[in-house]
């Protein structure tokens, strides 16, 4: 049997700019320390790259210049001090660069984190607007990761942070990543998903027939994703992966994104839609949102096919999904 994976989602919009009307919510959500506390808070991420940073520090830090991209709370970049970074350029968006200004001044003052003096130099910008004129970087390290790898869009903004400043020869932290897709079974998840199309068949709602809008109904709900940590076990196949490398792909390489797919079922059952996750690798430090690894924010994703499939076992799955840029800073799934 032959799966095209675009039957459990809406054809993809025909704009691909991004809209920057976008950008004053997103940066302002990411202002707020209730949202860099859950992130820091993220045990998995924060502790994968110090290990990453400290692990590397002779041959990407030390005595090195470096640009934390997005920098948020600033983590990175004290992290690359700590590494022996000479400089750390903090280029942050949101409100948070001047909080981490504000550790850059306590560390002249009062000597709270006093091996931050003098190292640290916060810009308040996006990346891609900077014009003041700064070093060219020996080292990038950014945590621009969405749910599925690419949600929000924060990559290209690395890419371009490597395009615009890095020395040639230079490394990027992360330096690739790996969508990985699967199909799933979950005919209890699928119910609770069609339950709220239900509501939309019925025909006597206090005198009035909604049953017109059930299709319309029916598509918004089945091409919202469904982001949650699941067993591993509801996988049905072994996962098809697309890997991106961030030391050599361009922008436009992000904006469409078409993966094949070919599974093997690994038994007899329903395929009721796609689960998605993703690693990262921190130059030699693999950090995995998979199903069967330990928890992360990022968690997993799912779409769900409006019409269940079945297969036998070890019959072959083929189709594709693709992934193109729309105007929320995420991608539009078919």
């Amino acid at each position: 049997m032959k799966m095209e994976v675009s039957s459990a989602r809406r054809a993809a919009k025909e704009g691909l700019n991004h809209d920057e009307t976008r950008d004053p919510a997103y940066f302002s959500y990411y202002a707020q320390f209730v949202h860099q506390q859950n992130m820091l808070q993220d045990t998995v991420r924060t502790s994968l790259y110090h290990s990453a940073i400290m692990g590397n520090s002779e041959r990407l830090f030390r005595h090195k210049i470096v640009m934390d991209v997005g920098a948020g709370s600033g983590i990175l970049s004290y992290f690359a001090v700590k590494a022996g970074a000479a400089q750390v350029f903090a280029v942050e968006a949101s409100g948070m660069a001047s909080k981490i200004q504000k550790m850059v001044a306590a560390a002249s003052s009062s000597g709270k984190n006093a091996f931050l003096k003098d190292k640290v130099h916060s810009i308040h910008s996006k990346v891609e607007d900077i014009t003041a004129g700064i070093p060219r970087m020996d080292t990038i390290v950014s945590e621009p990761i969405g749910v599925l790898l690419l949600h929000e869009r924060m990559v290209e903004s690395f890419i371009y942070a490597r395009d615009a400043f890095l020395k040639p020869g230079g490394t990027m932290m992360p330096n690739s990543g790996t969508i990985f897709l699967a199909p799933f079974t979950d005919a209890g998840l699928w119910t609770q998903t069609m339950d709220k199309v239900r509501f939309w068949e019925q025909n006597e709602f206090f005198g009035v027939d909604f049953s017109p809008l059930r299709k319309d109904a029916m598509d918004e709900v089945f091409a919202q994703p469904i982001v949650g940590n699941f067993d591993h076990r509801i996988l049905m196949a072994t996962s098809v992966n697309h890997f991106v490398d961030f030391q050599t792909c361009s922008v436009n390489d992000l904006k469409d994104i078409v993966v094949p797919i070919s599974w093997t079922s690994s038994y007899t059952g329903i395929v009721h839609g796609v689960a998605g996750w993703f690693d990262i690798d921190l130059c030699g430090y693999i950090l995995s949102t998979a199903p069967n690894a330990e928890r992360t924010h990022w968690q997993q994703v799912r779409f769900m096919l409006k019409e269940p499939i079945g297969v036998n076992a070890y019959e072959t799955i083929t189709g594709w999904l693709r992934m193109t840029v729309n105007a929320q800073r995420s991608y539009d799934v078919v």
